[in-house]
């Protein structure tokens, strides 16, 4: 008994599947549900048994199971093929479409899998999916229990479907693996900025515990040789008074480059506290603060808290402005910061274009620490209205 060629009646129901496809495409790109929702489009529009669409994986090498028709989804996943294996490993690799009609196991390139069922089915067609732009992505399969004669209109609209579908899996393809590039970035940056700290703590560790109890220790010996010295000659005790001042001068430069290496109050007090306790250090400004308790990563909140003292230092030495406003606020997915003054302002511009008076406002190096971490600084300021920095940054 031979059976009808794929039950399309005419050109209108060949429209309803592409379009159906088409939309199937648009409503998810993602290789599970799009293979699934071809499947069963397929299975629906063409009255077959059965659909397998099979994809190629990144390396080119084999065939995985991504979609089917129920019962045989719950193979999905776990059915691989090298290529030139099976019917659909030679379609793969030879890229030209197979039909038989019956007698399956006959054929020199059929292989059975008994988790698909094989045995149940009389005739198969299979066709490549390829797309221009990306070439083979997989095999799209049908089956049917009946025996049923394959013609070339159905072959050309399989191979349509399979065109529609492996653009899209190409295209989903791409975005992951430009996923996959931008967590590896933000992976490396994270990575870079977490040994730059270790090594600042180190450094910081090295000086306190080191140079800075040396110092301390030597000022206490020229303390006591000054109180010994009470008797000697004035030129004594000009110089260790002279040495005294080199050491608090020393001291006073420790303890600066420590605090730069790493700000010991992140550690302390956190991001919203530090940024309160670094708004009460800035000098002859009132600096408000109104910061949320955000949890960040350690890199986000280290960047944030440099992009405020650097914004701060520049209200104290450009704006003359007496008063300031710092925001710290979560947002879904991200955090803001902003930094606002009521003092002269500049053109942002203007600024830009003379590296002089750019690296004084510390424009650039605010903007290289936001988009280290992946945010973005925006400087808005007009001449006699003050000046805003903002800075996003997105976290997961």
């Amino acid at each position: 008994m031979t059976g009808k060629a794929l039950g399309l009646a005419d050109a209108r129901q060949e429209n309803q599947l592409l379009v159906g496809i088409i939309e199937a495409i648009s409503a998810s790109p993602e290789v599970g549900p799009l293979a699934a929702n071809t499947a069963r489009l397929i299975v629906e529009a063409t009255a077959t048994d059965v659909c397998f669409v099979h994809v190629l994986d990144d390396t080119g090498t084999s065939l995985t199971l991504a979609g089917a028709t129920p019962p045989l989804d719950e193979e999905v996943g776990k059915i691989r093929l090298r290529l030139g294996e099976g019917v659909t490993g030679w379609v793969a690799s030879h890229r030209q479409p197979v039909v038989i009609a019956e007698d399956k196991e006959e054929d020199p390139r059929y292989r059975y899998f008994p988790e698909l069922h094989g045995r149940e089915f009389t005739s198969m067609a299979s066709v490549p999916m390829a797309s221009a732009p990306g070439g083979l992505v997989g095999v799209l399969n049908v089956h049917n229990r009946i025996r049923r004669d394959f013609s070339e209109r159905d072959i050309r609209l399989l191979t349509s479907i399979g065109s529609l579908v492996a653009g899209a899996l190409h295209q989903a393809r791409l975005h992951r693996q430009l996923a996959a590039r931008e967590r590896s970035y933000e992976q490396f940056v994270e990575h870079v900025i977490a040994v730059q700290e270790a090594e600042r703590r180190r450094l910081a560790a090295d000086m306190h515990d080191g140079i800075s109890q040396r110092l301390l220790s030597l000022a206490f010996h020229l303390d006591a040789a000054a109180d010994a010295l009470t008797a000697t000659p004035e030129f004594a005790a000009q110089q260790l008074e002279r040495a005294r001042e080199l050491t608090d001068l020393t001291l006073d430069e420790t303890r600066a480059a420590i605090f730069d290496l790493r700000p010991p109050v992140l550690d302390d007090l956190g991001l919203a506290d530090g940024l309160t306790s670094l708004a009460r250090s800035i000098p002859s400004v009132a600096v408000t603060v109104e910061a949320d308790e955000c949890p960040l990563p350690e890199h986000v909140e280290i960047a944030l808290y440099r992009i405020a003292q650097e914004a701060l230092q520049n209200v104290v030495k450009h704006s003359g402005a007496t008063r300031a406003e710092l925001e710290l606020q979560g947002e879904p997915g991200a955090v803001c910061m902003r930094v606002t003054d009521h003092g002269s302002g500049f053109d942002p511009a203007a600024a830009s274009q003379r590296d002089g008076v750019a690296a004084g406002y510390g424009l650039r190096s605010m903007t290289e620490r936001a988009e280290l971490v992946g945010g973005k600084l925006e400087v808005r300021s007009r001449r006699g209205r003050g000046t805003t920095v903002s800075v996003r940054v997105p976290v997961l």
